[in-house]
């Protein structure tokens, strides 16, 4: 895998240089990570920004990647999630820093898998690979989401059981949330499944979906409804190609924020 970089802001004015707070690993690839939440600084639920680290030796631009924002618009920490590339010009730096230090932070955040792109619905399909579980874990502490929907439906396709990360927020520690746990009560649908690992639920999000058994697995009507059915999309572009065609098939339209629609991709991360 390679990293994708954006150019350097032009000037030190362009960004803010926050701490980090915390750091986890999840895997030897996969960690998440949390720095302060500077003054002034607001997104919506779903968004992006760009990360960065000034070039090593001080020597050169810094290297700038765009992140999705994992913590919720009301949270005073601003929460990332990262696969940690060999040898990535900035992952294989960003993955070695702990508490303390700092790191390049954007100033304006944007971006489409955000509930203002969507039309109303009933039943929101939040579907994601890998760290594309980033901001499905903003949208669903976000209130606003379960005041738009009855019910939420999380997928998280990875490739072996231990990159399931947050799974264990994602079915016990979300329900204790002071703003949204009892919203999310009976409401929120957690599907994972794992593509090269015995697993409950093996496979590719797309084979599941184009044969109908995740919506069998979980109890709801066959097939996406465009009358109710809203989704967002995250995670590799192979996945995102692959869900959008089926959301096309089923008579969903792709919506932006200049035009809110049924479904939204993050055209920014999609080669």
């Amino acid at each position: 895998m390679t990293e994708t970089l954006a150019s350097a802001p032009a000037a030190a004015a362009a960004w803010h240089e926050p701490r980090i707070l915390w750091t986890r690993r999840w895997t030897d690839r996969l960690f998440s990570f949390a720095v302060e939440r500077p003054e002034g600084f607001r997104f919506r639920s779903g968004e992006f920004i760009m990360l960065g680290l000034a070039a090593p030796g001080g020597a050169g631009k810094p290297i700038f990647r765009a992140y999705s924002i994992a913590s919720p618009n009301w949270a005073d920490e601003l929460e990332f999630f990262s696969i940690q590339v060999p040898d990535g010009p900035l992952t294989s730096r960003l993955g070695q820093l702990v508490a303390g230090d700092r790191i390049l932070l954007g100033r304006k955040p944007t971006g489409t898998l955000v509930l203002d792109a969507l039309t109303g619905g009933r039943r929101l399909f939040l579907i994601a690979s890998g760290t594309g579980l980033a901001p499905w874990l903003s949208v669903l502490r976000d209130p606003d989401t379960w005041e738009r929907f009855d019910q939420v439906v999380v997928t998280h396709t990875v490739r072996k059981v231990q990159e399931l990360a947050y799974r264990t927020f994602l079915k016990r520690d979300l329900f204790d949330d002071p703003l949204v746990g009892d919203l999310a009560q009976g409401r929120l649908f957690y599907y994972p499944t794992v593509t090269r690992e015995p697993f409950e639920r093996p496979g590719r999000i797309t084979s599941r979906i184009a044969s109908g058994i995740l919506f069998s697995d979980l109890g709801l009507s066959s097939g996406f409804d465009p009358a109710t059915d809203r989704a967002m999309l995250c995670g590799s572009t192979a996945m995102i190609r692959e869900v959008a065609a089926l959301l096309e098939q089923a008579g969903l339209a792709e919506g932006s924020n200049a035009a809110p629609g049924d479904y939204v991709l993050e055209r920014a991360f999609v080669g």
